[in-house]
């Protein structure tokens, strides 16, 4: 156990989908975390919406949930799961922002939820910007001139007094987003704004500029007793004014003078302990070059990007001390995992140096600005270890997979010296090659400095580089955290070229098993993700269960494939053909794994198969068929399998002959990709034209397919195959048609449209197709199904990127079943039978997540090249359950209310009507193009023209969204990519103002659907995967109605409801449903006869039904569950006495206390002035009214009109119950006066719309009557309502109601 005994539940907190700025690296964080709290004995509770990390494994955390990482979400998971801490610094900012926001509310207080590491005053003290700056001043540490502006004129303000250039940084965002350099107060209004928008503080800090500064991190820990330490230095290469994320980075710091070094390792040590942080912190530095003059930049009170880089460089787990240290311990008494010797008090010594390669999308998107700032744009990262600068940063080129051996760029060779010279002043992700260009042709290290401020230490050190590779031996080191001083033992190498001793040996001599080497997935980037690696790890896991050895090869710094402890031995090295054969000479496997390493490790099987190497699972020559189009041709016409016509081409002439054969649209693609870059749709010869250049520019040895496009129901499986026989956990459905690419669309699980016939197809050719490649693993096939016909389109040979959430879902294994069948097993031993995997009672949708806010100029437009950078998981009972989960967790913005702009291509006009009238059915205001407004207004849908950009600069769609009045852009044009076009540039101005833009028809219908449906983020079903059901609940109910009042009951007395929000919402609905009012619970009170529940039908859960509440009593009674007349009922509002009325033994009628009117305005509550609100004027919807207010357990606003039954009330009660006036929404009345002691009532109920009755309403109504003269205190007062009738009786010291009770039916539903 903890040494901390009071922790016995813990809440972690993931960091959601990769996006840029935010990686992997907090998926190894949280997964470190995990196994330190399983280890202490400690309660686990998990969320993460994230469904690709190894973190959401069932193993990782008693109780798992992946679900929407949103400040509502995690409340309810806590309301749930009641923890006693949460851990705040391993969820990346994500994490960090949402603990800072619970504090911040009082939720933690109110909630006696403790944060461990960071406390809510540490936060705080790092992440507001002013709270900062003042900290920094308490303890002396210098920091930069800047301002905390919330608004444009404070930012304004401060760069016309201090002068441009000036640096934005927002508060609270991930990789700098929305920050930036602005040189001009044309920049500085552009960039500011968007700041502001971005944070979710609204907050942005403007500092003055020390671009040119030398840049320096620093990992520190520090213990409850206040012991700090240095854990790694850290340097940039590029000087202040480029992101740390986006610049090459060395550890050890390398140019610090011993005197600079000491000086800012005390500084971060005097950071961490004013700041108070219990854990890891990152601390960032400007340090003057020519003056020992510092400032601090900033300070992350958390586990960071670079503590994966610093525990991987240095051998020291921060994250696991992180958080052995939140448990209580202080550094002197956790052991150092590394030595077993040492403690985590011992600062570790580097003698090798660590260089980190950032790896950018920008080969992807070729018409994305390249240029480098302090907002970052790297997807990834490699790094690479040596004993030497210049060796570490050649690995780390070679395996970023950039098509570099070395620093020479050939593009570069036919520039001019006056070119180069030129580039040297623009910073790009070329900059590094641009460098190395420069000094080769002679222009001098001083110049190259003066220009790029780039430290001359790195620069000699560039020109010390020969261009040529080393044929020295490579000899292997071990990271061993304290320079070699103590013998270390853990097996974690990294290799060096030329004599010595190879320490990698002792280890392989002492081994006794067979060995196998499974190659990693190298650097994150578009088209090959996390989910990678988690199929990497569980393949490990699987061979070590199975007594093998394990060796992994991968030089990710961010991954859990990377952690020392993860394999029998790691090589952190390039995972290039070269590097790999040089562990195999010496490691002399049985075998390599390249099946789960995604397209790094693919590629690399028929090199590794020439030299003689051994592939396990799919051989060289399947995975080769899958790739050569040929050889892939010729197999799907042997099987008789259908396929889209296509040819392979090589050169321009070629493709424009074969898409003249084929007919446009045709799809262009080449061969061996990841993420289909460079995949294109070609609408005509100048498409192809243009698109040929951007393919041959790569100068690919492969050949360009190009194939017939054609427009169906794509589909895809994962199938496990053991070479006799196949299973295929499940059948996967995208919701945009094709022509997107499978990563960047909405794909289901189980497929909604697939029949049972089509379904057997499908399972047929995905057997034909694994056996006919003699397949032993896993295997990646996606169709397109037009009509009756299935098509294959891609057969990918090894693991995919729906590995993970499938796996999740179904519960079936994949990765470790694959593995076992790798190596020779069967199938039919696995327990999991062969086929069709059974489909569970969940629907689960996977939404892709873009980082387009970083990438300047990039278009937003989806199609068959992929530009996702991450993905989210959402988990449901029903389709629009989960999508609506998804949604969320993928940031969308469920806007109630604005405007929705139309634009669509002509062949999408055909289906923007149907779409525009359901967003004119939610209330939104419609703006559209001339075209696009020319068919809604056609089919009778109010529609307003906006001009297109070219056809009136000064009033366009442009300056519609600049206004604010769109919520939604549903934008398609044939073709885009150029920044120039107006469809591209509304969907940029769209992204930078945060507006969602939906560039699929599919996607818009499906958000529309959506905001249709009743769901919210406070009822949709929480899914622990950990206990996820087998099959559909079977719910025994008991449908029952008083005075028109139907509610759907449930005998909660023996089983416990999950969510029951979000069963009200489905049972509810009339036509889908059993219909009813919503949904009542009874089940057992340690204080009444029975407790009662009752949730509305948006599943919000009322705190009292006065009608509901004579049904419960009647089902207690009828059922012989409580025997008696006078039954109490415990309910939100208090427990409530019943007495029933009974006809030959069933009760037919029941009289309820209600308990006493409450009349101050704060008990009910509304937001009027006075002891009591009685007739008070108020102005709701533009209308003016006189209302008395009430609660009867819930808030009630009553009304007295003439004449009620022709009252708008659709309209209106909606005004009443969303105004700001009522803090918990409110229940309106409308009651006309019939008579003395007689009301005729109508009312809207919060969360339910307009029911037939009432009866805490009828209850209001009476009193509301009694206190405006219109009733009698003491008497019985008659309420007639849609549904029946009701007798209150209002007393001083209670209520009394008097009604009707009966059951209509009772059956069985299956959820």
């Amino acid at each position: 156990m903890p040494l901390n005994k009071s922790i016995k539940k813990v809440l972690v907190i993931g960091s959601g989908p990769i996006v840029i700025g935010q990686a992997a690296e907090f998926d190894y964080a949280g997964t470190q975390a995990c196994r330190v709290l399983k280890e202490e004995g400690v309660e686990i509770v998990l969320v993460n919406s994230n469904p690709a990390t190894i973190m959401t494994d069932n193993a990782m955390a008693d109780h798992i949930y992946i679900e929407p990482l949103t400040l509502t979400t995690v409340k309810r998971i806590i309301e749930k799961e009641r923890p006693d801490s949460i851990l705040s610094g391993l969820g990346g900012q994500t994490g960090l922002t949402l603990c800072m926001q619970l504090a911040k509310e009082g939720y933690l207080d109110q909630m006696n939820i403790r944060l461990l590491g960071s406390s809510p005053e540490a936060i705080h003290k790092a992440e507001d910007r002013q709270a900062f700056k003042e900290t920094m001043e308490a303890i002396g540490q210098p920091i930069i001139p800047s301002v905390i502006a919330n608004d444009l004129d404070t930012a304004l303000q401060f760069a016309r007094e201090n002068g441009y250039p000036v640096i934005i940084r927002p508060s609270f965002t991930l990789g700098g987003s929305g920050g930036g350099i602005a040189h001009n107060e044309r920049e500085l209004l552009e960039i500011v704004q968007n700041g502001l928008s971005l944070s979710p503080i609204h907050q942005v800090l403007v500092e003055r500029s020390v671009a040119g500064w030398k840049e320096i991190e620093f990992e520190v820990m520090r213990d409850r007793l206040g012991n700090c330490i240095a854990v790694c230095s850290m340097e940039n290469f590029d000087p202040v004014g480029v992101h740390t994320g986006d610049s090459i980075v060395i550890a050890p710091a390398v140019t610090l003078a011993d005197k600079e070094y000491q000086m800012l390792r005390r500084a971060a040590l005097d950071i961490i302990d004013a700041l108070g942080v219990e854990g890891g912190c990152n601390c960032q530095f400007a340090l003057d070059p020519n003056s020992m003059e510092y400032a601090v930049i900033e300070v992350n009170p958390r586990v960071s990007r670079s503590s994966a880089l610093a525990s991987k460089a240095s051998g020291y787990p921060i994250a696991k001390v992180a958080v052995k240290i939140a448990l209580g311990y202080t550094l002197d008494e956790i052991p150092n995992a590394v030595t077993e010797k040492t403690f985590a008090a011992f600062e570790p010594t580097l003698d090798y140096v660590a260089v980190k390669l950032p790896k950018w999308p920008f080969d992807k998107f070729v018409y994305a600005k390249r240029e480098l700032g302090t907002q970052m744009k790297a997807t990834g990262e490699v790094m690479a270890i040596a004993d030497t600068f210049e060796e570490a940063l050649l690995k780390a080129v070679r395996g970023a997979e950039i098509g570099l051996a070395d620093l020479n760029l050939p593009r570069l060779k036919a520039l001019s010296d006056r070119e180069i010279h030129d580039l040297l002043h623009t910073v790009t992700d070329e900059r590094l090659f641009v460098v190395y260009e420069a000094i080769l042709r002679g222009i001098s290290i001083d110049e190259i400095h003066a220009i790029t401020k780039i430290d001359r230490w790195f620069l000699h050190k560039l020109a010390n580089i020969d261009s040529g590779l080393s044929t020295k031996p490579a000899v292997y080191k071990m990271v061993d955290t304290c320079g070699g001083e103590f013998e270390v033992k853990t097996p974690y190498f990294y290799s060096i070229s030329g004599d010595g001793e190879n320490e990698a040996l002792e280890f392989i001599q002492k081994s006794q098993k067979e060995r196998i080497v499974v190659l990693g997935s190298g650097p994150i980037r578009i088209g090959q993700g996390i989910e990678f690696d988690y199929a990497c790890v569980h393949c490990v896991k699987s061979l070590k269960k199975m007594g093998y050895e394990v060796v992994v090869v991968n030089n990710n710094p961010e991954t859990v494939s990377t952690d020392f402890d993860t394999a029998d031995r790691l090589y952190f090295e390039p995972v290039c053909i070269d590097d790999v054969m040089r562990i195999i000479e010496i490691e002399k496997p049985v075998g390599v794994i390249v099946s789960f390493g995604g397209g790094t490790a693919i590629k690399l099987a028929k090199k590794l198969h020439q030299r003689g190497v051994n592939i396990l699972g799919l051989s060289a020559d399947s995975i080769d068929v899958c790739e050569d189009r040929e050889r892939f041709n010729r197999l799907m016409d042997q099987l008789g399998i259908k396929q889209p016509k296509g040819h392979c081409v090589m050169t321009k002439t070629e493709a424009l002959d074969a898409a003249q054969d084929l007919g446009y649209p045709v799809l262009m693609r080449p061969s061996y990709v990841l993420g289909g870059q460079n995949m294109i749709i070609a609408f005509s010869p100048e498409d192809i034209d243009e698109y040929m250049d951007i393919i041959l520019r790569q100068k690919q040895d492969n050949p360009v397919l190009i194939d017939k496009f054609l427009s169906g129901r794509e589909v895809e499986v994962d199938a496990i195959c053991d070479g006799e026989d196949i299973l295929i956990p499940g059948i996967m459905e995208h919701i945009e048609r094709a022509g997107i690419h499978s990563g960047d669309s909405i794909a289901v699980y189980p497929a909604v449209h697939i029949d049972d016939q089509m379904a057997e197809k499908i399972l047929d050719c995905t057997k034909k197709i694994c056996l006919a490649l003699d397949a032993k693993g896993l295997v990646n096939i996606q169709y397109i199904v037009v009509g009756e016909e299935l098509y294959v389109i891609e057969v990918n040979p090894r693991a995919s990127r729906t590995v993970p959430y499938l796996s999740k879902v179904t519960g079936v294994p994949m990765c470790e079943l694959a593995t076992r069948a790798s190596m020779g097993q069967k199938l039919s031993d696995f327990g999991y039978g062969t086929g069709l995997y059974r489909v569970p009672p969940y629907v689960a949708v996977k939404v892709p997540v873009f980082s387009f806010e970083k990438l300047t100029d990039l278009d937003t437009q989806l199609g068959p090249e992929m530009k996702s950078t991450g993905e989210v998981l959402g988990i449901g009972k029903t389709l629009k359950e989960a999508l609506y989960k998804g949604l969320i967790a993928a940031g969308y913005k469920m806007n109630a209310k604005g405007g929705v702009l139309l634009t669509v291509r002509d062949t999408d006009k055909d289906g923007i009507a149907e779409i525009a009238k359901k967003f004119h059915e939610l209330g939104y205001t419609l703006y559209a193009t001339s075209g696009t407004a020319k068919v809604v207004g056609s089919a009778g849908i109010p529609c307003n023209t906006v001009n297109k950009i070219h056809e009136n600069s000064a009033d366009n769609v442009m300056t519609v969204l600049e206004k604010g009045l769109v919520s939604y852009i549903v934008s398609t044009s044939k073709r885009g990519r150029n920044p120039a076009d107006d469809a591209v540039k509304i969907r940029r101005k769209a992204c930078h103002l945060g507006i969602p833009c939906l560039t699929s028809l599919d996607t818009a219908n499906a958000m529309a659907d959506i905001l249709l449906s009743r769901y919210s983020e406070t009822n949709t079903e929480l899914v622990d995967i950990n206990q996820m059901r087998t099959r559909r609940l079977k719910l025994d109910f008991t449908k029952m109605q008083s005075c028109g009042n139907d509610y759907i009951y449930i005998n909660c007395f023996e089983r416990e409801i999950n969510c029951p929000e979000s069963l009200s919402v489905i049972l509810s609905d009339r036509h889908y449903g059993i219909g009813g009012d919503g949904v009542v619970l009874i089940g057992k009170s340690d204080v009444c006869d029975a407790k009662m529940r009752m949730f509305n039908l948006d599943g919000s859960e009322g705190r009292m039904c006065g009608n509901a509440i004579r049904c419960v009593a009647k089902y207690l009674h009828d059922n012989g569950m409580v025997k008696k007349n006078k039954i109490t009922i415990e309910t939100l509002s208090g427990n409530k006495t019943v007495h029933v009325n009974t006809q030959n033994g069933l009760v037919y009628s029941a009289k309820v206390d209600m308990g006493k009117a409450e009349l101050a305005p704060s008990k009910i509550p509304v937001l009027l002035p006075g002891e009591q609100v009685v007739n008070a004027p108020v102005t709701i919807g533009g209308e003016s009214y006189h209302i008395t207010c009430v609660s009867m357990g819930n808030p009630h606003a009553v009304v007295f009109c003439e004449e009620i039954d022709h009252l708008n009330i659709a309209e209106i009660g909606p005004q009443f119950e969303q105004n700001k006036l009522f803090p918990d929404r409110v229940n309106a009345e409308f009651v006309k006066v019939l008579g003395r002691n007689i009301l005729k009532m109508r009312v809207w109920e919060r969360g339910n719309g307009e029911t037939l009755a009432c009866g805490t309403g009828a209850c209001a109504a009476a009193v509301a009557a009694v206190l405006n003269g219109y009733c009698d205190k003491g008497q019985d007062i008659r309420v007639l309502l849609l549904g029946g009738e009701l007798i209150i009786n209002y007393t001083d010291e209670t209520v009394y109601m008097t009604g009707d009770c009966s059951k209509v039916f009772e059956g069985v539903i299956e959820v």
